[in-house]
């Protein structure tokens, strides 16, 4: 196999707009099907994005013989149940954040994976995007002394009751659909699961979806703190602190895919007025291109899956003691 057949399992937004573009782009990837419950949703998918097989039922793609691994963007609540079908038909899987939406789901999608010996990775796109390459490194390599602290804030508003996100029964809420990125990146950095997880959420008074939520995470060698929102101003940003200097990134998770990015980090200088700051560019990079790439690698020449999948139980486990934290009574369930 010189090249990874993908099929997409449904016609979200993301997949439609991102991801299946990024995953044309990608190396060694081919999309050779998608499906839909809705055949003419999907056929109008496929024409517009050059597929040139549709399925009317999930079930279909996952039986197709041309299909070697799937993406999977459906609602949160649906992950499991089509990862572990995916597994047991053969097919590696690539599938949205949150990867579940309990550890417990989680942990049993990836063993269905192992037993079908095939490959499984949550979408965390920015993680392999070249500025946050740069920035793991920057923080690893001491640039900026001990980290001892890192801030963000993943903000934007939508009260269609009917939207996915909005719907509690579905995974959706702040927390899940824009925190996972705070909780992720935030270990990631660290490099650690947090000793002690504090919390604090606003909660819609119709749908129930968390709408505001803040968390204070503290490791071992610091400690990390952000709020995420579903009815705020479209906002993102990163700061991360260390004993000598910090580093900002001003568009951490949305990263565009067609446009340059660029980081900075201070050290000395005269702050807060004049410190002294380099700004570091990057060219242009499709995230979603890098992650199908990275994958289709991983499973073609038999290398590290980029990101392991047990790294996404550990995300849902303190997502779990966020919302304990914040609800101890149990509301969150």
């Amino acid at each position: 196999m010189t090249n990874l057949r993908w099929g997409i399992l449904s016609t979200a937004d993301i997949g439609r707009k991102k991801v299946i573009p990024g995953i044309q782009a990608a190396d060694r990837s081919t999309v050779v099907a998608v499906a839909s419950r809705d055949a003419a949703r999907a056929r109008a998918v496929a024409t517009a994005l050059n597929i040139p097989r549709v399925h009317g039922s999930y079930e279909a793609l996952l039986a197709d013989p041309d299909v070697d691994a799937v993406y999977i963007p459906l609602p949160n609540h649906l992950h499991a149940s089509w990862t572990i079908a995916a597994a047991r038909a053969g097919k590696h899987v690539l599938c949205e954040k949150p990867l579940a939406t309990t550890a417990a789901d989680a942990e049993h999608m990836i063993e269905a994976c192992e037993d079908g010996g095939v490959r499984l990775m949550e979408a965390f796109m920015y993680r392999l995007h070249p500025s946050w390459v740069a920035v793991r490194h920057l923080v690893s390599s001491g640039r900026i002394g001990r980290l001892v602290a890192v801030q963000s804030w993943f903000s934007y508003f939508n009260d269609d009751a009917a939207n996915i996100r909005n719907i509690r029964a579905y995974g959706g809420g702040a927390l899940f659909d824009v925190g996972c990125y705070n909780v992720n990146l935030s270990r990631m950095l660290f490099g650690a699961e947090p000793r002690r997880v504090e919390g604090s959420l606003v909660r819609d008074p119709v749908s129930g979806v968390d709408t505001v939520t803040s968390a204070l995470l503290e490791f071992e060698e610091g400690v990390a703190t952000f709020t995420c929102s579903t009815r705020a101003e479209d906002d993102q940003r990163v700061h991360i602190y260390g004993t000598g200097g910090r580093i900002s990134i001003d568009i951490p998770f949305n990263i565009p895919p067609v446009l340059p990015t660029s980081i900075r980090i201070s050290h000395g200088g005269e702050p807060p007025v004049a410190p002294a700051t380099e700004t570091i560019t990057f060219a242009a990079a499709d995230p979603y291109a890098i992650q199908a790439g990275r994958f289709a690698a991983a499973i073609l020449d038999d290398l590290p899956t980029p990101i392991a999948p047990y790294d996404a139980v550990a995300n849902l486990r303190v997502i779990e003691r966020v919302f304990a934290a914040a609800e101890p009574t149990g509301a969150h369930n």
